[in-house]
């Protein structure tokens, strides 16, 4: 989660939400960092550049597959819908969140898309993780706005 948070910080800095993600291979929290990503929306103008989605890409361009089995994804805050889909489409074995998003979480808190028992894939959902520091980021980020 420390990555992540350090992805997250790199968004802050060009006027992105403050979220980051990466993409741990087999092995849990001690798995290689396969891919990384921040939010990169105000930066690039693209609407489905969210920090989880390119973490994702990242990952598969560097594996030269799209099945992230045996993988975790690890991101600041709770995914939303279409990073949540990303994650249940790519295969990953599991997805790891900081700070719950109340207002869009497809996670657990409004949705719970990863765990959708009508789709074929369910990863396992580990939430908050360094919550609180995850948290304040964003707090932080939108008070000053």
């Amino acid at each position: 989660m420390r990555r992540a948070l350090e992805e997250a910080g790199a968004a802050r800095a060009t006027g992105d939400v403050p979220v980051g993600a990466v993409l741990l291979g087999p092995g849990g929290p001690d798995g290689e960092v396969l891919g990384h990503g921040r939010n990169e929306r105000e930066a690039t103008g693209d609407p489905t550049a969210h920090a989880e989605v390119l973490a994702l890409r990242s990952a598969a361009t560097r594996l030269g597959r799209w099945r992230l089995a045996g993988c975790t994804l690890v991101v600041t805050l709770e995914p939303c819908t279409m990073c949540a889909g990303a994650s249940v489409l790519a295969r990953v074995d599991r997805v790891v969140y900081g700070a719950v998003d109340e207002k869009a979480g497809a996670a657990g808190s409004l949705w719970d898309v990863v765990r959708d028992r009508r789709l074929n894939h369910r990863p396992e959902v580990v939430g908050g993780v360094l919550a609180e520091e995850c948290g304040r980021l964003l707090t932080d980020f939108f008070r000053a706005r």
